[in-house]
């Protein structure tokens, strides 16, 4: 089903990733504050200024981990800013789309889009809460943008449910099945063939659909979508056409409520 001579997405986020600092970044910093203090010590007044340096550093580990929360805070916040500029000049890729599934007005006030793959963690983690969101918000338009970049080497998992939950969208079976592919902690694609069985979808119906040009053209302009805009990984959630810097709901709501409110 997936085109070989596709380009290969960029690399999946790891969507947890601001929620703490990884030995590799805390290191990095530990060796950068180390070299400033040498680079530095020629023109410090007394002698084993280095030497101070770390001593102070392994008397106080935490100075650390606050130059590793300040940095990754600083590279969030870069990283939303280029997103959000990149999506303001190039507001018509995310125009109303009949071909994606949605759940609210068509004319909301608010639009919510949500870039994901079925087998990401993130997106997982966060699947239930979203759909509470949903609930809350019955005058806000969520959008699902089926973007699958976890297939690596023969594995096309992603893919296959993606194609599968577009397919049960054609038979108006989309949200019992995005909520049980989420919910599926060994998906593969016999798990996704039960599922479609189990929420009703025909599946000699539902695989003409998955193979069909019109499905691949779909995956392939939300692919197309996600690259132009710098999208790094999933869940991506862009309210009103800004994303967020987080995947947590409670602030993601926050983000929907603000977005009215404007």
């Amino acid at each position: 089903m997936t085109d070989p001579d596709a380009p290969t997405p960029p690399p999946a986020r790891d969507p947890l990733a601001f929620f703490g600092s990884g030995r590799g970044g805390a290191l990095a910093v530990a060796i950068s504050v180390l070299a400033l203090g040498l680079s530095i010590a020629p023109y410090a007044t007394g002698g084993g200024f280095g030497e101070k340096v770390r001593a102070y550093l392994v008397a106080n580990p935490q100075v650390l981990d606050e130059a590793v929360q300040a940095r990754q805070a600083a590279e969030e916040t870069n990283r939303v800013e280029t997103i959000n500029a990149t999506v303001a000049a190039n507001a018509s890729l995310l125009a109303p789309d009949p071909r994606d599934p949605a759940v609210g007005p068509a004319d909301a006030k608010v639009t919510v889009i949500e870039f994901f793959d079925y087998r990401c963690p993130g997106c997982k983690a966060v699947s239930e809460d979203y759909l509470a969101l949903i609930r809350s918000h019955p005058d806000v338009r969520f959008v699902f943008k089926e973007w699958p970049i976890l297939d690596r080497g023969d594995d096309t998992t992603s893919q296959y449910a993606a194609r599968a939950a577009l397919a049960a969208h054609a038979q108006g079976r989309y949200l019992p099945v995005h909520q049980a592919l989420m919910a599926e902690a060994a998906l593969d694609p016999a798990a996704v063939d039960r599922i479609l069985t189990e929420n009703g979808v025909d599946l000699a119906r539902a695989r003409a659909a998955m193979a069909s040009p019109e499905t691949d053209a779909l995956i392939a302009d939300i692919n197309g979508t996600g690259q132009t805009l710098g999208l790094v990984g999933t869940p991506t959630f862009l309210i009103n056409g800004r994303t967020t810097s987080t995947i947590n709901p409670v602030e993601v709501s926050a983000a929907i409520e603000a977005a009215k409110a404007r």
